[in-house]
């Protein structure tokens, strides 16, 4: 039986974050949601992620959203990597709050896409916005 596109993107969603190491052990993300063209992965900011002025380092908080976007830029089970990305912070994380992004396909055409992703805390504020380009290469990440 031919897996819907919404359970194709969740079980793709489980297959890379099993394998995840970096994302899931040493960041300590959370894949809350994978569905077609979106991901949802929170963090909270530990001690270890405080840098000098005692605020979440920004390098932490753009893995957090470079994580959702490769959820979401996979969930069509195409193989995709990023082609490129920015990131604008506009607001420090500190330490114990719990942030979560929320990736969105904006365009998919041929082999290329172009996600956004909003990072927030638990207030709703948000702390940063990313958007990201992937490209599609060879493979499907489960197998077809």
């Amino acid at each position: 039986m031919k897996m819907t596109a919404l359970e194709l993107a969740t079980a793709v969603g489980k297959q890379m974050f099993a394998s995840d190491t970096a994302s899931r052990e040493t960041m300590g993300m959370q894949l809350i949601e994978c569905k077609p063209g979106y991901a949802r992965m929170s963090m909270e900011i530990k001690a270890l992620h405080l840098n000098g002025h005692k605020i979440c380092h920004g390098g932490f908080i753009f893995t957090l959203a470079d994580s959702t976007f490769a959820f979401a830029c996979n969930s069509h089970n195409t193989v995709a990597v990023a082609a490129g990305c920015s990131i604008e912070f506009l607001r420090p994380g500190r330490l114990g709050d719990v942030l979560t992004c929320e990736g969105i396909e904006q365009t998919l055409s041929g082999r290329h896409g172009i996600y956004d992703m909003k990072v927030t805390n638990q207030e709703g504020e948000v702390i940063a916005m990313f958007r990201g380009k992937s490209a599609q290469i060879k493979g499907t990440v489960l197998p077809s």
